[in-house]
């Protein structure tokens, strides 16, 4: 009986190495025709504690893979590249948090399509049209300079009957920067720099406005800005002493509708 079952493991044993040398032959890239699977022993073969465990052995030979190193062909041990292992898993959870941002952002509101729609709809109340004014830093003195056309109200001495429509913002930017310059007490608290560095970036650069150069532009046109924007209208007002006739302005204020981030447009009457 011993004699067979030794027998048995011989064969399983050989078997066992067919199989390696073919799995080690399809990593090298050799094709090798298949082998068939090691057989069970019969039942018939099996009986005594002894023989049992013979057969455990070869049970567990059976479900024995190749280890991380194998014999490559110059006969070093070749090993798995750990690193290229751990770039590909890395890949992969990168793509699976993207494709899971991807997923909750389109779950999202979206704020330009929501910003969009309420000026739409404040639009339409007023009964105004949006006059489209080029995003360059610019877009607030150009979006009052069109106002200021439309109402008939002259830009200054330093406009020119000639300045072209792109050039009049350089006009309405040196009569903010002039009024803010000629009435610190009013602005110097709201600075986080000193006035006079402040007023040349307003006169001199593409520097952005905001509410302080409105409120200059107010006073010194003698007009009520009307500012639309998602969230309720803002009204910035010349104050007395400015003057008897008071003209009404419109700007459209963007927070999300455009790339460079806040922007004005000029609004006109709708015909």
């Amino acid at each position: 009986m011993r004699k067979g079952v030794n027998s048995e493991c011989e064969e399983l044993e050989r078997q066992l190495k067919e199989k390696h040398g073919q799995e080690i032959a399809a990593l090298n890239g050799d094709i090798v025709p298949d082998i068939d699977d090691v057989p069970e022993l019969e039942e018939s073969t099996l009986g005594t504690p002894e023989e049992n465990s013979v057969n455990d052995v070869t049970e567990t030979l059976g479900k024995t893979t190749i280890s991380e190193s194998v014999p490559a062909e110059d006969g070093q041990p070749k090993k798995r590249n750990r690193q290229k292992d751990r770039l590909a898993r890395r890949a992969a959870e990168q793509e699976a948090a993207i494709e899971a941002a991807e997923i909750e952002a389109a779950n999202q509101p979206d704020p330009k399509a929501i910003e969009h729609a309420k000026l739409q709809q404040e639009f339409k109340t007023h009964s105004l049209v949006e006059k489209l004014i080029r995003p360059d830093g610019h877009c607030l003195f150009s979006a009052v300079a069109d106002q200021l056309q439309q109402a008939g109200i002259p830009l200054g001495a330093d406009s020119d009957t000639e300045l072209k429509e792109g050039e009049r913002y350089k006009v309405v930017r040196k009569a903010a920067a002039r009024y803010i310059e000629g009435h610190p007490d009013d602005f110097a608290a709201f600075l986080d720099e000193p006035l006079t560095a402040y007023v040349e970036k307003i006169r001199d650069t593409a520097e952005w406005g905001g509410h302080l150069e409105l409120l200059a532009l107010a006073k010194t046109y003698n007009v009520e800005i009307h500012v639309l924007q998602n969230g309720g209208a803002q009204t910035i007002e010349p104050g007395e002493g400015e003057g008897n006739r008071t003209e009404k302005i419109w700007l459209a204020f963007y927070r999300h509708g455009f790339g460079l981030g806040e922007h004005y447009n000029s609004l006109r009457k709708a015909p």
